[in-house]
């Protein structure tokens, strides 16, 4: 781990190290101190919008990628790596990918989830070494995060990535310009939040910020990869009892059948509700029903129109 810097960078310049409006939060009551915050989260979702334009651009490479075999990788420190793993856990059960088609790495490796390990972030030999477990090559697509946009850790990853070939990107909360850049990446999502309520907690507004912006690429990757049809998780394996009856009304709803058939039909599909669509929709088997999907790369609109 790299030792304390006795002379760290000045980062006063960024805004999300400003002192906010106001500031006197601790001089408010309990409901005030509720609202202050509540006022300043109302304004992420406007830097989120303002960034779509540049996020897009990154998710139409990351569908492509994936399409292709690739990978969606986050990395990051503190926060943001949080963030980065816990929107790549919840890809596998809400849209049934492939298990580390969209992974991630945080500085400080699983222990960092629970204890802080925010020390290793000013360690850019550290990044590569996280990285090299995922083999990365040049169908994947790293997505550094970093909400000042200065953490050495998560450019010492980016590089790494840009050094084998990657697809990159980077994700902050405050406002660069590409020339300044200590790595050229390929995206550059800036959604400037700025101050936050409690000088300098960027796990605040930024980490609001970064969680939307993480759920859209994901998201939209996945429905364009098929995994959905209309508002409908269709690729979901119904893997215990929430999910099962999510399955059933799906199928129920779509294929004009009785509760009772929908349970049944899930269970010959294997728990998989898209294969069970098709075999009640086009009157197949499962087998003939995995054919047909095979046919259309998954996606189920090219067979069955728009759901109902």
């Amino acid at each position: 781990m790299a030792t304390m810097q006795h002379n760290p960078p000045d980062r006063g310049h960024l805004a999300t190290e400003h002192r906010p409006a106001g500031g006197g939060i601790d001089d408010l009551s309990i409901e005030d101190g509720l609202r202050a915050i509540n006022a300043q989260d109302a304004l992420v979702p406007a830097a989120v919008a303002g960034a779509i334009p540049a996020i897009a651009s990154l998710v139409r490479d990351v569908i492509a990628r994936l399409a292709d075999g690739g990978r969606l990788i986050y990395a990051g420190t503190g926060t943001s790596g949080r963030l980065g793993v816990l929107d790549a856990a919840e890809c596998p059960p809400t849209f049934h990918s492939e298990p580390g088609m969209v992974d991630a790495v945080i500085a400080g490796g699983d222990a960092a989830l629970r204890s802080s390990s925010e020390g290793r972030e000013d360690d850019p030999g550290d990044a590569a070494e996280a990285l090299q477990r995922l083999d990365l090559s040049s169908r994947d697509l790293l997505l550094a995060i970093a909400a000042g946009g200065t953490t050495p850790w998560a450019w010492a990853a980016a590089r790494a990535a840009r050094q084998r070939g990657c697809g990159t990107g980077f994700l902050c909360c405050v406002r660069l310009e590409r020339d300044d850049l200590p790595v050229a990446v390929d995206y550059l999502i800036c959604v400037p939040v700025g101050a936050e309520v409690i000088t300098g907690s960027t796990r605040m507004k930024a980490g609001t910020a970064t969680k939307l912006v993480l759920n859209m690429i994901s998201t939209q990757t996945m429905v364009h990869l098929g995994k959905t049809w209309g508002d409908l998780m269709v690729d979901l394996r119904a893997s215990n009892a929430k999910l099962r009856d999510r399955g059933a009304r799906i199928i129920q709803s779509q294929a004009d059948l009785t509760r009772s058939q929908a349970l049944d039909l899930l269970d010959r599909a294997g728990g998989r509700v898209k294969l069970a669509l098709v075999m009640a929709r086009l009157g197949v088997d499962a087998d003939q029903a995995a054919q047909r999907l095979a046919t259309t790369r998954g996606h189920l609109r090219p067979l069955l129109g728009p759901p109902r």
